[in-house]
């Protein structure tokens, strides 16, 4: 028997036994990706927090029957990476959401109970919050394990884009872009591509004639950011696909650029915003930390005790950090030299990371945060601002260079999985 089948006919005795006691659906199944399903009520979870979203941004929607279409697509991608999550034995701890949750709120200027409340009036259930965080988390976490092992950036690379932004006087502004992608299949026929071509063309002759770009863009786009109205946010001209940044240099705000052809079809652009960004200065920290990683000996609750005990003792003068760093920290990198990490731009570390020392003042000891490294103290020794050097413009160039080779991979990994899939949506009774 089928998979669909089985589901069907599973569905259908519990519809039975249910019809005894009342006569109303509880919930079903909306599509079987691969090894699991998708329930119809994570579709309407979806819509009704875009619509949420767009009434307190009073922006307006297309059809409820684009959103579903949006929100199917966006589960079945989340499916598929939660599934490849599951074989990679890749797994978010309670600890580490709720670390990832306290550092949500205190970037909010919240307390936690505050920020629990402020999520159940915009959303209803924090439960499904920290579960829908936790997903996200996983799904992220599938994507960089998966994307960043193809890039591969060559010194040559860095100076040829150095040398390019010299010789093009190059600024230092940024775009806010706006992206729609109509979709061909990744073996297209000749139909398949005349058919997204006109479908383009007449997507573009709706912007032309004054329609709401957002609004289009979550109508029509198979991109990534469809639902966010195909925002793909603020990036400077080198962060972008180079199809885009040869396409946007020198355009104004609120143009039309496109259709772009590209293998996964044709991309619709438009800038919402333009601003200039200085980086002429670079904010950097010198920080030091501590480091003890969970393991089947040493559980998650453990190894935060012992970071705040080691924190309290600090405070009190009771001991010392690099002492404590070199005695108990498991980063080789940094335990012999007191736990120190040398001066560098917080952006450099992992988010959870980068946030803790952002948020310190000089001299203050952070409580325990947990990274996906394991769980953490840190301190800042000190803050200073300095020249982009030419050692920092490398830097710089070579994130611009990754950031934009990222946002092509993701893509095109996104495209595979998606391709290589059993999906099966099925239709609404």
């Amino acid at each position: 028997m089928k998979l669909s089948q089985l589901v069907a006919t599973t569905l259908l005795c519990c519809a039975s036994f249910a019809s005894l006691a009342a006569e109303r659906e509880i919930d079903s199944v909306a599509a079987i990706v691969d090894n699991g399903v998708i329930l119809q009520s994570d579709v309407n979870d979806i819509v009704e927090r875009v619509k949420r979203n767009a009434k307190a941004q009073g922006q307006t929607l297309p059809s409820d029957a684009a959103l579903r279409t949006q929100a199917m697509e966006r589960l079945i991608l989340n499916s598929l990476q939660l599934q490849m999550a599951e074989r990679m034995g890749l797994q978010i701890s309670d600890a580490q959401l709720d670390d990832t949750i306290r550092n949500i709120a205190q970037g909010e200027n919240l307390s936690l109970e505050a920020f629990r409340q402020q999520v159940v009036a915009e959303e209803g259930d924090y439960e499904r919050f920290r579960e829908r965080l936790r997903e996200e988390m996983i799904t992220g976490e599938v994507m960089r394990a998966n994307v960043q092992r193809r890039i591969y950036i060559s010194p040559q690379e860095i100076d040829s884009v150095i040398k390019l932004m010299e010789e093009q006087g190059a600024s230092n502004e940024q775009y806010n872009i706006g992206h729609i992608l109509i979709a061909i299949p990744s073996q297209a026929t000749t139909e398949d591509i005349n058919d997204a071509k006109e479908r383009a063309d007449k997507v573009m002759q709706l912007l032309r004639d004054g329609s709401d770009f957002k609004r289009i863009a979550i109508a029509s786009s198979s991109g990534a950011n469809a639902l966010e109205g195909g925002d793909l946010g603020w990036m400077n001209i080198n962060e972008m696909p180079t199809l885009f940044s040869e396409a946007i240099r020198g355009r104004k705000k609120t143009d039309l650029i496109g259709p772009l052809r590209s293998g996964a079809g044709f991309h619709i652009l438009t800038i919402f915003d333009i601003r200039g960004e200085n980086v002429a200065a670079i904010n950097e920290v010198k920080s030091r930390h501590i480091l003890i990683k969970p393991s089947i000996i040493l559980s998650e609750e453990r190894a935060r005790t012992m970071l705040a005990d080691f924190a309290a003792k600090v405070r009190a003068g009771e001991a010392d950090f690099a002492e404590l760093a070199k005695q108990h920290s498991e980063d080789p990198g940094s335990k012999l030299n007191g736990g120190e990490l040398g001066w560098s731009e917080p952006g450099v570390f992992v988010p959870a990371f980068r946030d803790t020392l952002n948020r310190l003042a000089i001299d203050e000891i952070s409580e325990p945060f947990r990274t996906e490294h394991g769980w953490h103290i840190a301190q800042v020794l000190d803050k200073r601002t300095v020249d982009a050097t030419a050692d920092k413009k490398r830097e710089q160039v070579y994130r611009m260079i990754f950031n934009r080779r990222y946002n092509e991979e993701a893509t095109n990994f996104q495209r595979e999985l998606r391709a290589e899939a059993h999906i099966e949506v099925l239709a609404e009774n």
